[in-house]
């Protein structure tokens, strides 16, 4: 890219909505076009977001706006052929994780400890319908997928279909154990280099708890460079649940958008900038790392190597309901997180192939839908 990226921008959501608005408020990122099925929402959305960035810096580079339906590969790649835009940021999915915050409290809580992987045909299905779509238009843009990316990624990549690198999760824990860090050692939050590997399981259960659960982790503290400072794990995520405990649900999503907007503008002025991300290259989970024109690059620190790593969210990636990607892209959910699902939604998908990722998709959509409509939340 040697002029100012265009970057498309998949999905009129929530996220995706907070995700233009800062887009459009960096003059390095403010060329977007924004894709969807419906095309009186996409006008307004845009509309929206043009004239608040325009309240805000002056007069943005009009958003564009495109019809897209991902269920339709080779119209997809024609469009994508058309349009050729540099960056393409991923923000549909066939249902948000926020869904079961819906239910009644005490049946969201049951339903929660299924952890997110069995929800993964929701997020995948469509990351591979995108992906084949990018494979097929003879474009090569940078993918960054923000829906469920810690297993996304890894899935596709076993077939070559990766996007270029996840964003959030990970990424949404840092800020606050960089506060508290900061807190616990009497600097700054300026002064800390913070460097967190684990997978979605770790960044969603310690804000809620106070402590790591299940999860594996690595995490190193520093000080503007310097020697890895010690910092009582215990103490900081309890923290997280504490002073530092922040708004979740669809509020939440701004701090999620913040995490998008950085690795793409890594991606957009090719600055290196520092960042956590999942999946990149498509690895499993999360990791520190830098972005560049090119991609993102794994920035561990020096005790932690990329096995190591990857070994460490794979163990994690358990605690979050899947067992283990094969090499084809088979997915085999844990049995503890499924008998949840299977208990309560009678949902039952020990393992499921890559191209069965659909089918299995509309049976989990439908039997949530008869799950909420019997507990008063459909």
């Amino acid at each position: 890219m040697t002029t100012k990226p265009l970057i498309m921008l998949v999905g009129v959501g929530d996220l995706s909505a907070r995700i233009l608005n800062m887009l459009l408020a960096d003059p390095a990122t403010d060329r977007v076009v924004l894709a969807g099925r419906d095309p009186e929402a996409l006008r307004r959305r845009a509309n929206l977001a043009r004239f608040t960035a325009t309240n805000l810096n002056g007069p943005p580079t009009p958003p564009q706006t495109v019809a897209l339906d991902l269920w339709d590969v080779d119209r997809t790649a024609a469009t994508l052929a058309q349009v050729r835009p540099d960056i393409v940021v991923m923000g549909a999915s066939l249902q948000s994780w926020r869904v079961i915050t819906q239910l009644p409290k005490p049946v969201f809580e049951e339903l929660d400890e299924a952890q997110f992987g069995p929800w993964l045909p929701m997020h995948l299905t469509l990351n591979h319908l995108l992906m084949r779509a990018v494979r097929a238009s003879g474009t090569d843009p940078k993918v960054v997928n923000a829906a469920f990316p810690d297993a996304v990624g890894p899935v596709l990549e076993r077939v070559g279909l990766a996007p270029t690198v996840g964003a959030g999760n990970v990424a949404n824990i840092v800020p606050a154990l960089t506060h508290g860090a900061a807190m616990l050692l009497d600097v700054e939050p300026g002064q800390v280099e913070l460097r967190l590997t684990s997978q979605h399981y770790f960044s969603h259960y310690v804000p809620r708890f106070g402590d790591a659960g299940r999860g594996a982790y690595d995490l190193d503290v520093r000080l503007a460079g310097g020697e890895t400072q010690h910092v009582d794990h215990g103490e900081l995520f309890g923290l997280l649940d504490g002073p530092l405990k922040r708004l979740g649900g669809i509020e939440g999503q701004l701090l999620t958008a913040s995490s998008v907007v950085r690795v793409v503008h890594g991606l957009a002025t090719d600055s290196g900038v520092r960042a956590h991300a999942p999946a990149p290259g498509g690895l499993p989970g999360g990791y520190p790392v830098r972005v560049y024109r090119h991609g993102a690059v794994l920035d561990l620190p020096a005790h932690l190597d990329e096995a190591a790593a990857v070994a460490i969210n794979e163990v994690c990636q358990r605690a979050d309901g899947i067992d283990r990607i094969d090499d084809d892209g088979t997915v085999y959910f844990a049995e503890r997180e499924m008998a949840i699902m299977r208990r309560l939604l009678g949902y039952d998908c020990p393992s499921m192939k890559l191209d069965e990722s659909a089918e299995w998709s509309r049976e989990l959509g439908a039997k949530y839908t008869a799950f909420a409509a019997r507990h008063g939340a459909a």
